[in-house]
């Protein structure tokens, strides 16, 4: 079994990382479900954090701790407290991880915490908006790098908006390789348009039934 390392602070944005722990801790359209994710919560201390929708988490283990494995993820979701000082140890993690080779998700408030280390300085990346990285993260540069779409995948970090958790799930979905490119097509599909075909069309994947029909941008 693979594992979700998700990181959790205070102020944690409860709706960017939704579909994400949903569908890998589930394994509902997995490639095979029985190989479905546990999810193991990180903390910069063990102190019960609490997120912006108001619940209350406390951390299995200290984020030090971790030892990702390369089929593993770490999770990184928004919050408002990813620039304060105190999170310094959560950041030499996530350096640590991306050298491993191990994958990292980063969405929306996470980005301007890799963006001030200068994680994000020599690889495509996106976030937010590139005008507010330069404005709040003082040691960012990596503008050219910069790509101006909801998600963007580097090798082992993906990167997106906080408003695009569709497009963050979908990324890193297809960077595990958890998913057929049809399931994956439909899923995405059905997320962004709610049409009914693309919910036949993910059962049908499902069955292994359904013709390919592509990736998603």
């Amino acid at each position: 079994m693979s594992s979700i390392y998700f990181a959790v602070l205070d102020t944690l944005s409860d709706w960017e990382t939704g579909h994400v722990l949903a569908e890998l801790h589930s394994g509902r359209f997995l490639k095979d479900p029985s190989l479905w994710y546990d999810v193991v919560l990180c903390g910069r201390t063990r102190d019960t954090i609490t997120t912006m929708g108001g619940l209350h988490l406390k951390p299995d283990v200290l984020i030090g701790e971790i030892q990702p494995d390369e089929g593993d993820l770490l999770l990184l979701p928004g919050a408002d407290t990813w620039l304060n000082p105190e999170q310094a140890p959560v950041i030499a993690k996530v350096r640590e991880v991306l050298e491993s080779g191990a994958t990292v998700g980063a969405v929306c408030g996470a980005t301007f915490g890799l963006a001030n280390a200068g994680l994000l300085d020599n690889r495509p990346h996106t976030s937010n908006d590139l005008e507010a990285l330069k404005m709040f993260c003082p040691a960012y540069r990596g503008g050219q790098f910069y790509v101006n779409e909801p998600a963007v995948t580097d090798g082992n970090l993906v990167t997106a908006s906080g408003l695009a958790p569709v497009e963050f799930a979908c990324h890193i979905f297809r960077q595990l390789g958890v998913m057929t490119p049809a399931t994956l097509d439909a899923w995405h599909k059905l997320c962004l348009t709610r049409k009914p075909e693309y919910f036949y069309a993910l059962m049908q994947s499902r069955a292994g039934t359904g013709p390919a029909q592509g990736t998603p941008e």
